[in-house]
């Protein structure tokens, strides 16, 4: 045993155990053998606690037998098992802990690793414990402080480099997360967890490509790995690879039959198509393998709108939420209680969770910076002006194939969208990253952007393009943030042409504030943060007016688009020079993914229902109404 060599160990127990059956320590050995062999050792290991009832570590070692088969509710029987014979067995309340953190039961994982650092201060796995523990309470700041103790006696502790990742993760602190995921993975790259956990930090900026990758590398290392399959799925979702994230999700549950979390996320798909009772199926199996699984839950209230008949999945979701949640799983159950009541009219409550869910989010997501976005807008206006624009064509490519459809979040910009993909000539490329991305990439890069620039640029966009789609004469890139590079845009591409979402400023921001994100929106939660932001987009397409050819914009009001349908249906395929079909009207028939939160309304026909739904809720937004009196909105024609 001491020198490794386990084949021979397990051998020579055997025939040990022939001659003395009921020897109690030759049956631990031989559990020890099977255990560093990967074989199950519960039965050897259930004789030797068997035959040494009063042996402290074979009590130990069965729980350890136990929690490697996943038997966790028999596992932390043996170690309390074993800490009543030897109540300062340091390392058995390590392993209490972890199975305890497993079985999600914080509180008593918390005090299982506190019960180790009594007995050793300086013990790194225990100081990792509990920072888990304490993360799993939804309490970041002390988690952080215990992760960064572990770290500070074992530097070169990957687990806990990960786990601190997770937490500031939580905490919004994404940069600080992907180093410390690298870190990680510096010590050990074949650390699957971390390449997973990698591919969650990019996938909640948004950085899609690299999320997948993340993903991919994990499975490469672990391919029975069911959680990081059900990621890659929601990457690929995400991604608009609706047949590639159903495969992956799939693969989750082959691996794991009760994967709540692959079960949802083939829900979402399901519903991106508009198989709305698919999707319900899908939440329902769900709740049955987590019966307390808040996005279950707040998936269902996502598929239509609640009535009052719906009053026990209100109890439901209200008594979950109620509970010590990590905030993430609450701020998902709080918006979907807060569209309950939006949908059954009791306005006041529903602000309440909204509102609940906004300060939690706030809580640990970086805080919106106005004086950099400022800055941002002053450099945009200052540098891409008309001069430079008359400068810079040198380098543009004549194609008309680009049909950008720009606004704030929640403006319409899906419902164009839908309008537009219900063509035959149309094709709805979802919302593409590629002139953020560029923008970023130049700006960290520093100096100018110069003509050959801007025709690669332009070049490398049209080959997206053909790679999304291959002979549609448009493509309809629905990235509502573009509005903040239509420069760009134009100079690369001046042939393309814009569609611009106008919506009441208060509908909108309202809009925002009641509806979860899954990647990061800094100014979403907070009415201030949101009023700043709206009035430098307004301060930003004005200058666009200013700076762009008239011909190449269109203003499309959302209250106009839902009050007269037909009409701006065709003022929008006439400007981006199609010809009209009437199966534009029936758009919400399509049989296309549509992955917004959004989605069942897109479904439906098109409705006024939400204009100046702000009215409900005007006590509570004060902060938002000065936005009425300014704004391109209102001049809409």
């Amino acid at each position: 045993m001491n020198i490794g060599r386990f084949d021979e160990l397990e051998q020579r127990a055997r025939e040990c155990l022939n001659l003395q059956p009921d020897c109690g320590i030759v049956w631990q050995l031989l559990g020890a053998a099977q255990s560093a062999l990967g074989k199950d050792a519960v039965q050897a290991l259930s004789r030797a606690a068997q035959l040494s009832p009063n042996d402290a570590a074979a009590h130990n070692n069965l729980g350890n037998a136990f929690a490697r088969r996943g038997c966790l509710s028999d596992a932390v029987a043996s170690y309390r098992r074993a800490l009543d014979l030897r109540p300062d067995f340091a390392q058995c309340h390590n392993n209490l802990a972890h199975a305890l953190l497993d079985l999600g039961l914080f509180d008593e994982a918390a005090t299982s690793s506190r019960c180790t650092m009594a007995l050793n201060p300086r013990d790194a796995e225990a100081h990792d414990h509990l920072g888990s523990a304490m993360r799993g309470l939804g309490k970041l700041d002390p988690a952080l402080d215990s992760y960064r103790r572990a770290i500070a006696i074992e530097p070169e502790f990957a687990e806990a480099h990960n786990n601190l990742g997770n937490a500031l993760l939580e905490r919004g602190h994404t940069a600080e997360a992907l180093a410390s995921y690298r870190r990680a993975l510096k010590i050990n790259p074949a650390f699957a967890e971390a390449h997973n956990n990698l591919g969650n930090a990019f996938r909640s900026v948004g950085s899609l490509d690299e999320a997948v990758a993340s993903y991919r590398q994990a499975l490469h290392i672990n391919p029975h790995f069911a959680e990081a399959h059900c990621n890659l799925g929601i990457a690929l979702r995400l991604q608009g690879r609706a047949e590639q994230a159903k495969s992956s999700c799939r693969k989750a549950l082959e691996i794991d039959g009760r994967s709540a979390a692959a079960i949802i996320a083939l829900a979402e798909s399901s519903a991106d198509m508009g198989e709305f009772e698919d999707a319900q199926a899908l939440l329902k199996r769900a709740i049955a393998a987590e019966p307390e699984s808040p996005e279950a839950w707040a998936g269902l209230a996502r598929l239509r709108k609640m009535t009052d008949a719906d009053g026990a999945w209100m109890v439901q979701a209200q008594r979950i939420a109620d509970k010590s949640l990590a905030p993430r799983k609450e701020i998902v159950l709080r918006y979907a209680i807060g569209k309950f009541f939006d949908d059954v009219g009791d306005f006041g409550q529903a602000f309440q969770h909204f509102q609940r869910a906004n300060e939690l989010t706030k809580s640990f997501r970086t805080r919106h910076d106005r004086a950099q976005l400022t800055r941002t807008v002053d450099l945009i206006t200052r540098t891409y002006d008309q001069k430079w624009l008359t400068g810079s064509r040198l380098g543009a490519i004549d194609s008309a194939r680009p049909v950008f459809i720009v606004g704030m979040l929640r403006s319409g910009t899906t419902l164009a969208e839908q309008i537009l993909a219900a063509h035959p000539a149309v094709f709805g490329a979802g919302e593409l990253r590629f002139w953020g991305a560029a923008f970023e990439a130049h700006r960290a890069a520093g100096g100018a952007l110069t003509s050959e620039g801007l025709a690669n640029l332009a070049a490398e966009y049209l080959r997206l393009l053909r790679e999304i789609s291959h002979d549609a004469p448009r493509v309809v890139d629905k990235m509502p943030t573009n509005f903040a590079f239509l420069g760009w845009i134009h100079a690369a591409l001046p042939n393309a042409r814009i569609i611009h979402m106008r919506r009441d400023p208060l509908d909108t921001c309202l809009s925002i504030y009641s509806q979860h994100f899954e990647s990061t929106v800094s100014y979403a939660n907070d009415l201030e943060d949101l009023a700043h932001y709206y009035s430098e987009y307004c301060r930003l397409m004005h200058h666009w007016r200013l700076t762009l050819p008239a011909t190449v914009v269109l203003d499309v009001p959302y209250e106009g688009l839902v009050a007269d349908q037909e009409t701006w249906s065709r003022k929008m395929l006439q400007f981006v020079g199609m010809p009209w079909d009437a199966g534009c009207l029936d758009f919400h028939q399509a049989k296309r993914p549509v992955i917004t939160a959004s989605k069942w309304q897109v479904r439906q026909k098109i409705s006024s229902s939400s204009v100046g739904r702000w009215r409900n809720y005007e006590k509570f937004l004060s902060p938002l109404l000065p936005l009425r009196e300014r704004g391109p909105w209102t001049d809409a024609s």
